[in-house]
């Protein structure tokens, strides 16, 4: 059983506010793989498959620190877990400046796996500590509400990020495929300094943050060493964490969620090139698609729980992504770029839904639990590479191959929302 020492309630609202700034944070470094995507394309002239390496980088990371991050917090705390988090984020920020200097593509991958890593540990703290400092059947309604911290960062990214790393971007891509000898290597050393000041800016950020979070009262989340069943009577003693089924399955919606997510997000930029979209706009899409994700965040505010269960937004948001990603390829020219974008609307309220479902009855192995789901991330690393296998290597129609991409993951997270998230949940 979970032990919260209702710390919204005893507490006060200091923890939803610090945990809802944190997701502002995670937003926005996040999101800002976006615009890195088409920046590194500018600078370094990659394709579509190197340039996917950037997501590729940073979710991965999630796979393999998120276990870690779950030993992490079990020796130093929730509290020192999120201010260690926040150090070493600063520390992959700081990355970039010698990446820019030194014009290595490996190097910016480094200081993005450092971010992600990073991002892995806050997330394994900080999605649980949403999940139980209150009833179990209102945490989407308070993920909602971090979430729309989150994607108000992602929506200021493309704007704020592009207008600095994709300034005239179309005028200096010609300018760059037209220069040689030093004038050349002067504007690539131009266009990468420009990472500089902004991610300077961010690493002091992020540690006045962690200060400000180590002379808060943070409390720390207990967790009982028992389990309890649906019917909140039997308490059900388990050994091992492949006694839940449920966090398995969970993981893997997370995964294709996640997945789906940024090919909304991070990959509509692309797609809209392919539509013939100029750089400067296409850069600045992933806006559009986190402009939905907030208005869905806003209506889980209000909805979960007094009108619509989890599970329910769920089954909802499923059958809409389902809904989009065909009409993304049904709908002719440019307009089929607002239905992905209407994929953050069908999008906003899984995370909130899946990962509670996910992590439910776990008792003493929720942190654990939460760190398998965090490890489902990694979803977001590998779909892009799909969609560009099958774009580039196969050869199929940009369309056709986002639709064989996305349209599975919303299949798979209808059957979690309609069935999977109770596979041996009632187990005694």
């Amino acid at each position: 059983m979970l032990n919260t020492t209702q710390a919204g309630s005893s507490k006060g609202p200091k923890p939803l506010i610090i945990i809802c700034a944190l997701f502002f944070i995670f937003g926005f470094v996040t999101w800002a793989n976006g615009t890195l995507i088409p920046f590194f394309k500018l600078s370094f002239g990659l394709s579509d498959l190197q340039a996917f390496l950037v997501t590729f980088a940073s979710y991965m990371a999630y796979f393999f620190l998120a276990l870690p991050s779950s030993w992490i917090l079990k020796k130093v705390g929730f509290k020192n877990g999120i201010i260690l988090g926040l150090l070493i984020l600063g520390l992959g920020s700081l990355i970039f400046i010698p990446a820019a200097q030194t014009r290595t593509f490996g190097m910016f991958l480094t200081g993005i796996f450092v971010q992600g890593a990073a991002l892995a540990l806050l997330q394994t703290a900080s999605n649980p500590y949403l999940t139980i400092i209150g009833p179990i059947d209102s945490a989407a309604k308070r993920i909602s509400m971090a979430g729309i911290c989150n994607k108000f960062a992602g929506m200021i990214v493309p704007i704020v990020m592009g207008s600095l790393f994709l300034k005239n971007a179309s005028e200096v891509e010609k300018q760059i495929q037209a220069a040689t000898g030093a004038a050349h290597e002067q504007l690539l050393n131009d266009v990468l300094g420009r990472v500089n000041m902004p991610y300077i800016v961010l690493a002091i950020v992020f540690c006045l943050f962690a200060i400000v979070i180590k002379f808060t009262d943070l409390p720390e989340v207990e967790v009982e060493e028992d389990i309890v069943t649906d019917d909140d009577r039997t308490v059900v003693h388990k050994t091992s964490i492949f006694q839940f089924p449920h966090l398995f399955l969970g993981a893997l919606c997370i995964f294709v969620y996640v997945g789906a997510e940024v090919m909304a997000g991070d990959i509509i930029g692309v797609y809209a090139r392919e539509l013939g979209v100029s750089a400067e706009l296409s850069g600045k899409l992933t806006s559009l698609t986190l402009f939905s994700m907030l208005i869905g965040y806003i209506v889980g505010i209000v909805a979960i729980p007094k009108y619509l269960s989890q599970q329910k937004a769920l089954r909802i948001c499923a059958i809409l992504g389902l809904i989009f990603t065909l009409l993304s390829v049904a709908i002719p020219n440019y307009f089929a770029v607002f239905f992905v974008a209407l994929l953050g609307l069908a999008n906003s309220l899984m995370w909130p839904a899946i990962f509670p479902l996910g992590i439910s009855h776990l008792g003493k192995f929720t942190k654990i639990g939460s760190a398998i789901m965090v490890m489902g991330i990694a979803g977001g690393a590998l779909m892009p590479f799909v969609y560009a296998f099958l774009k580039d290597n196969l050869h199929m129609h940009f369309q056709i191959a986002y639709f064989a991409t996305v349209l599975p993951c919303y299949l798979y997270i209808l059957y979690f929302a309609i069935k999977g998230h109770k596979v041996g949940v009632h187990t005694k």
